[in-house]
């Protein structure tokens, strides 16, 4: 069996490389979390730590058989539903949103203003996305992903600093942003706190 880190890519899957304040984080969810291969590798690393998988209900049924393969299911559970409008439960003292936030693209300040609200105080959301840059021409390979979708009015990428401005305009406070280069190009990731 492989490892969780393998699966999941082990520089993704650590929150505590991306903020101090490390033995606050309690209980995790992961919004749009997949097979559940980021969430598993985050809480398996951290023996004190529960955590959601948040995705559609077919989804969430495969990360439900993940979490079981790694006898995670006494500190993780799935909740199956749509992100943007069912409820996604409150307390959490880390959400994580990794390339999925671009389906509420449209209505961004009400989803991160849902995320806020989901946090505990002093609580962190991270968003791991592209950014597009120079008038939406650059990086490359983000730019060649999205000829399709535009071809048929799906604009869906964000421009770098969209999601952290959001995060700001909701009331998030420290809110910090880098680029990261990944196999498959430059990603963005901003890490807001609440109040």
């Amino acid at each position: 069996m492989r490892s969780i880190a393998e699966r999941a890519g082990v520089s993704t899957s650590n929150p505590y490389t991306y903020f101090p304040n490390k033995d606050s984080l309690f209980c995790a969810l992961v919004i749009g979390g997949g097979p559940g291969l980021i969430g598993t590798a985050i809480v398996a690393s951290h023996p004190g730590m529960s955590g959601v998988i948040f995705d559609q209900p077919a989804v969430a049924r495969v990360a439900q058989a993940f979490i079981e393969e790694y006898g995670l299911d006494d500190r993780m559970e799935v909740m199956g539903g749509d992100y943007m409008t069912d409820p996604i439960g409150e307390g959490y003292d880390l959400i994580w949103a990794k390339n999925t936030l671009n389906f509420a693209r449209d209505d961004m300040d009400s989803m991160v203003a849902k995320i806020y609200d989901s946090l505990s105080p002093g609580g962190v959301f991270i968003s791991f996305c592209e950014g597009l840059i120079r008038e939406r021409t650059k990086p490359d390979a983000m730019v060649l992903s999205t000829i399709s979708p535009s071809f048929v009015g799906q604009d869906m990428c964000f421009d770098q600093g969209e999601i952290a401005d959001s995060m700001l305009r909701v009331g998030f406070r420290s809110v910090r942003s880098r680029t990261l280069a990944t196999d498959w190009g430059p990603m963005d990731i901003d890490i807001g706190r609440r109040d």
